[in-house]
């Protein structure tokens, strides 16, 4: 019987070194709640990204958009999304809620709420040697500052929309929004559409990867723009850590325990984590916000983790030793804090003559009406705040996993879904009408511009229809070779570009057309819309571009996953054609 109680008490030792911490907790909650979205993992096609009404709200943290799991959107990408289609006007709406969330939290996001954050942290914890902060490492978090000012301020607004960050460096697009597409075998035809670019962002993403196995938090520190921004509010936010100066004795134990590149608590580069608050050994570090959960009354009444004469002690040590009399001898306490300690010094002598004095016949010789508790009821008020806190906890613990419960249950049930019908090669194309972007192909030969594109009214004649978007490369590449084809052949067959929803504003848009010399084209240029989604209708998986081909009896002949060569359109338009 001792044997079974020693064994499933080693076990429950092994449970409580190896539990993780409510931080850790809060990370993976946090991971969860905003990835709820599980079915998409596992479904076919563009039907896998969930595109409700939270998608208009922004994570807290680097999460990203096309991600099959994500509920919400990355702000790096709402913003540089808003700053393209905003163009010169400034996109307060966006600003106004990353200056919320900084307000509220600061980089507490980064270090409790950043589902990127929770992945570095993990693999961190992968043993192998460390590369420790130094003066290098502090220079190389500036880098970060280059990133938000070139890639999600300047490019967005300069070059007509193209969101650099994350459609060059960003690994929570490539881990989320494309490796967890290309994971699930029904989605095994993207793979043909893989170019230089994912190439590229995958070598990126094995790099923050290796990076952060041997350097805490690789990308965090250096690479991170949203860490940038939020770092400015650190001084300002509602809740994070911060130090109280009178009672810091810069013994320096909170900056050299600080794995982040901080200069002080509190900094740009501080996450919030808490590891300085159980170093410091005069309880100088605490997390601000505190009273607004406990009454100020309820704080300040329970006891000092010290005795009032060390306290007294720390105030003294800040007298140089040359001050001091000749025949005081001087020692150094455990925190590097000096202090006197010889009787022959007057304030030795009342330390230790307060310290021999108990704390009742202290308080009896204060006749001021602002007295202190006696210790009993010191006793009973910091058991009693004790317990409250533990009731809040409890309380907020269970609020928090009825939310996830409830997310997890709306999202993979009750959500309404993308029930778009997919057609193929073979099937009727279906019947839709799309608003059009001036240009010499949306002209009538009157003069007047034609302003829908409907499938139903060019019926009888070849369709192409091509899926594209400014800011998509192979998309760009391939169009001019579109409007060869669509010259040589003239009226024979309609030719039709359809713009992805939501990428840009309609005013860019038709700015990229102009300024590239496409409204000459006979190309139609059209917009799809959420509500139609032509994209998903014609085969759409997420991925651009997209080229579909319409025969003269109105049956979709052709359909094609990316890049298409002049010759093979031409052959596919000759099939479609009859001859």
């Amino acid at each position: 019987m001792a044997k079974v109680k020693n064994f499933f008490g080693k076990i429950g030792q092994w449970f409580r070194r190896h539990a993780p911490t409510k931080r850790r907790l809060i990370q993976i909650y946090a991971a969860l709640l905003f990835n709820a979205n599980l079915k998409g993992y596992f479904g076919k096609g563009n039907n896998v990204i969930y595109r409700g009404a939270t998608k208009y709200l922004c994570t807290p943290g680097l999460n990203c958009y096309s991600c099959p799991g994500a509920v919400t959107a990355c702000p790096l990408g709402a913003l540089q999304n808003a700053m393209a289609s905003s163009k010169t006007r400034a996109p307060y709406y966006i600003i106004g809620i990353i200056a919320l969330l900084g307000l509220m939290l600061g980089r507490t996001i980064c270090g409790f709420l950043c589902p990127t954050g929770l992945g570095q942290d993990l693999l961190y914890k992968i043993k192998s040697p460390k590369l420790r902060k130094s003066r290098y490492t502090r220079i190389l978090s500036y880098f970060k500052y280059v990133l938000l000012v070139v890639c999600v301020l300047a490019i967005p607004l300069i070059y007509q929309g193209i969101p650099a960050f994350c459609k060059y460096f960003c690994p929570a697009g490539t881990f989320g929004g494309a490796l967890a597409l290309l994971a699930n075998p029904a989605n095994a035809d993207l793979y043909a559409m893989l170019g230089y670019l994912f190439s590229w962002k995958f070598i990126l993403l094995v790099v923050f990867i290796v990076g952060s196995i041997f350097i805490y938090r690789f990308f965090c520190r250096f690479f991170c723009p949203l860490g940038a921004i939020l770092g400015f509010f650190n001084k300002f936010a509602f809740i994070g850590v911060c130090f109280d100066k009178e009672k810091c004795t810069d013994c320096g134990l909170c900056v050299r325990t600080c794995k982040m590149d901080v200069r002080h608590v509190g900094d740009r580069e501080c996450i919030h984590c808490g590891a300085c608050i159980k170093v410091c050994p005069t309880n100088a570090i605490h997390w601000k916000g505190s009273k607004f959960f406990l009454p100020a009354n309820e704080t300040e009444a329970i006891p000092e983790t010290e005795p009032a004469p060390l306290t007294a002690m720390r105030s003294a040590s800040t007298t140089s030793s040359d001050a001091l009399p000749e025949n005081t001898a001087v020692s150094v306490l455990a925190d590097g804090v000096q202090s006197s300690v010889t009787p022959q010094n007057a304030l030795g002598d009342n330390l230790i003559k307060n310290a021999e004095t108990p704390p009742t016949e202290q308080n009896e010789t204060r006749t001021t009406p602002d007295a202190p508790q006696s210790p009993e009821k010191k006793v009973r008020t910091a058991e009693s705040v004790a317990k409250r806190n533990f009731r809040l906890q409890i309380g907020a613990w269970c609020a928090a996993m009825v939310l996830l419960a409830a997310a997890l249950v709306y999202f993979n049930f009750l959500a309404p879904t993308n029930v778009t019908t997919v057609y193929a090669v073979g099937d009727r194309c279906p019947d839709f009408t799309l608003d059009t972007y001036v240009s010499a192909g949306a002209t009538d030969a009157d003069g007047s511009r034609i302003g829908k594109f409907s499938t139903m009214e060019s019926k009888g004649t070849v369709m192409v229809i091509n899926f594209w978007y400014t800011t998509c490369d192979p998309c760009v590449e391939e169009l001019p070779e579109f409007a060869e084809v669509k010259e040589a052949y003239g009226d024979n067959i309609v030719m039709v570009a359809v713009h992805a929803p939501n990428m840009a504003s309609a005013r860019v848009i038709q700015e990229f057309i102009d300024t590239n010399g496409w409204s000459e084209w006979g190309i139609i240029f059209a917009q799809d819309t959420d509500t139609i989604d032509s994209f998903t209708m014609l085969g759409g998986k997420s991925a651009y571009p997209i080229t579909a081909i319409v025969d003269t009896d109105g049956y979709i002949s052709y359909m094609r996953q990316g890049k298409v060569s002049k010759e093979e359109l031409t052959a596919q338009i000759e099939i479609a054609l009859g001859h």
